[in-house]
């Protein structure tokens, strides 16, 4: 094919800056930023949201909308600016010759069109090939990404699949005119662990087998380390670090990136002797960037004087391949002094049970046609959960979507009431006690912090009037003076200046409106506070500080926290103990050490499998599950994981299809549903191993 006859650079960016133009102003996005991305090499490009990965992205397709404009510098695609370019030229290259995979696959998919034609769009638009031909490579592009039953695949409208399915279609639809480069932005962010497992596994593949070049946007640093050659670390609109996987990961050289390594939760991190250390101060809006090295106020090397007196460009490091930095003290950093240890803490005990669920059962009726009604089915969304959690304890809920973990804390916290089994909170049962019927001391007693802090604050209310309103409600303060008096603690209490309390929700950046949502969750002196994915919409350097201002908060007040996450990383930091939820049922429950070693149940095998893990000293075994999850609606007989598991054919019979196995226990309370014996359980390798240095 010609694309390929070209064997210079993809794609070349040098010292490019764009600029968004508003009525008042404008506004740098992107400053002096320059890349270069070599044939069938993958670049991962990281950084915090508003650091500007996405506006290069925009860049190179060149559809940065009314208020963006290339600035300055160049974007050349094999050798030819794509600033010089006519819209026509610029149509031809789109889609065919570069390619762009969006976070969100509803997106990019028609919902009033069947899959197969929208696939078969692409080359007769851009190649004039026939129907047939089409038709034939829509097969074989759905056969690559490895979907089952293609035809059926074919022939289904975008809603009729999950959202990893939809997610290979458009990967599909972006290999059909077998681009030169392809841009993925975020492409795995809305998927569980296990289906961006799969889907950068399929990534990897097929980079191979077409030799497509790739832009591969990610806040994500363990997805990176697994999909990419190359990586570029971006703050503020700059490049600030820029080399190989090893070089960057192994020797950084630039305070920011090595501040962004010491924010997430690898191996090792524990949250009693090895806390993690969050980056102090907050991202510097785009118009209101310092004077000279950008990362400056946050930095912990900072020389005023000179990392404020200039502008400052990338250098090269020597030895390293194409590694560079923007930083004025690379050469006067010790980069291998040790980490100055964060304020560690003495490993508390815990106190009696709060909360004790037996045998919870949750079902749902629903018709079986949503349009013509039909007769009823019955979604089994909670099936025999049985746990306890202690004062002081912090428990993991663990699972893919549709396991059942949203619906058990709706449940908890009164927004469902149960079909079966019993809660009790200090031992008064509340399973059938709906929220408007709790009395004030229930409802202030579970408290949820939500996964998107910026659907749970009112807009048109300060902040500190929707704190008081919730201690009004929690009947807490006699007056109002006291009610303010008390917001204002809560305030210190997750650290946001007292000002903010005149401040309205639009005002505060992502991680400042979850530390609002805290606030509200323990101004009523909260026995247990339910946490569903409270830092999956945060950034990382965000995440630890929200992550340690909720441990920070539970020992003062010796809280029970119910953590619901499919991060098995952050998960491994903050837990005590971890339950492991599969289609409705609890498919391993033990201490976090006992959970994170063998034997596992199957499931938990491949879920830490599935997590990417930013350390290039990890060794990890791949496990890729393979189909998706069942349906609730439907699930499989015997065993929930049964049409998953790889370990199925070491049981004897069938007896894994035909009967659910009964909970064991392992010894310690670790217990496990499955029927492998204890000698099949010894077998089991650890999935993740720390190699020698």
């Amino acid at each position: 094919m010609a694309k390929r006859d070209y064997d210079g650079p993809i794609l070349e960016i040098e010292n490019l800056s764009i600029s968004f133009f508003t009525r008042m102003r404008e506004i740098p996005a992107v400053m002096d930023f320059s890349t270069v991305v070599q044939p069938g090499e993958a670049m991962g490009l990281v950084g915090e949201s508003g650091c500007g990965k996405s506006t290069v992205a925009l860049g190179v397709m060149q559809d940065l909308g009314v208020n963006g404009r290339i600035v300055g510098g160049s974007i050349k695609f094999k050798g030819r600016d794509l600033n010089d370019m006519t819209p026509e030229e610029l149509r031809d290259i789109r889609g065919s010759e570069i390619a762009m995979i969006y976070q969100e696959p509803m997106a990019s998919l028609n919902p009033a069109m069947r899959v197969g034609r929208q696939l078969m769009e692409v080359p007769m638009i851009h190649e004039g090939v026939s129907e047939k031909e089409a038709q034939a490579r829509a097969r074989q592009v759905v056969e690559d990404v490895k979907l089952p039953d293609p035809e059926r695949i074919l022939k289904a409208y975008p809603h009729q699949l999950s959202g990893g399915q939809q997610q290979r279609i458009v990967i599909a639809m972006a290999l059909m005119a077998n681009p030169s480069l392809l841009i993925l932005d975020e492409p795995t962010t809305a998927l569980d662990v296990t289906v961006e497992a799969a889907i950068v596994e399929l990534v990897k593949d097929l980079g191979k087998k077409y030799g497509t070049s790739m832009l591969f946007i990610s806040h994500n640093l363990g997805l990176v380390l697994e999909t990419c050659d190359r990586i570029c670390v971006m703050y503020s609109g700059e490049a600030v670090e820029t080399g190989s996987i090893e070089d960057v990961f192994d020797k950084m050289r630039h305070p920011y990136t090595q501040a962004l390594f010491r924010s997430i939760p690898l191996p090792g991190a524990d949250k009693n002797s090895r806390p993690l250390k969050a980056i102090p101060g907050n991202f510097p809006l785009p118009h209101e960037r310092p004077p000279g090295c950008n990362f400056g106020p946050r930095c912990d090397y900072f020389q005023d004087g000179r990392c404020n007196a200039q502008e400052i460009p990338m250098v090269g490091i020597e030895g390293d391949d194409r590694h560079d930095t923007r930083c004025l003290r690379v050469a006067e950093i010790d980069w291998d002094a040790p980490v100055q240890a964060e304020k560690t803490h003495e490993k508390g005990g815990f106190g009696k049970t709060v909360l004790k669920m037996d045998d919870l059962k949750k079902y749902y009726e629903v018709a079986a046609n949503a349009l013509f009604g039909g007769e009823k089915k019955v979604v089994k969304a909670n099936e025999a959960i049985s746990f306890e959690a202690r004062e002081s304890e912090t428990m993991a809920i663990v699972g893919e979507s549709g396991c059942g973990k949203s619906t058990f804390a709706k449940v908890l916290m009164g927004l469902e009431t149960a079909t079966d089994g019993q809660i009790l909170l200090d031992n008064r049962e509340i399973q059938d006690i709906a929220i408007e019927d709790r009395d004030t001391k229930t409802v202030s007693s579970v408290q949820m912090v939500f996964q998107n802090p910026f659907d749970t604050l009112n807009p048109s209310m300060t902040v500190g009037r929707q704190i008081m309103r919730a201690l009004e409600i929690f009947g807490m303060g006699a007056s109002e003076a006291e009610r303010r008096d008390k917001m204002l603690e809560l305030l210190d209490l997750v650290k946001l200046p007292r000002a903010f309390a005149d401040r309205m929700p639009r005002q505060l950046s992502g991680g400042q409106k979850q530390r609002v949502g805290i606030a509200r969750a323990f101004a009523g002196d909260a026995r247990i506070v339910v946490a569903d994915e409270p830092v999956s919409a945060l950034d990382v350097s965000v995440q630890a500080a929200v992550t340690d201002l909720l441990m920070e908060i539970q020992r003062t007040n010796k809280t029970t926290l119910l953590f619901i996450s499919h991060d098995l990383s952050i998960v491994r930091y903050l837990s005590d103990r971890i339950v492991v939820m599969y289609l409705g049922h609890i498919v391993e429950t033990g201490t976090t050490d006992q959970v994170f070693s063998p034997p596992y149940h199957p499931y938990t095998e491949a879920l830490l499998s599935a997590v990417p893990i930013a350390d290039t000293h990890v060794e990890k075994r791949r496990i890729v599950l393979e189909g998706d999850i069942p349906s609730a609606m439907n699930p499989p007989s015997g065993c929930p994981f049964q049409t998953r598991c790889r370990w199925k054919s070491k049981v004897p019979g069938n007896k894994c299809e035909t009967e659910l196995p009964p909970m064991r226990d392992l010894g310690d309370g670790h217990r496990t549903l499955c029927w492998l014996d204890e000698a099949q359980m010894d077998e089991m390798e650890p999935v993740i191993k720390i190699a020698a240095e």
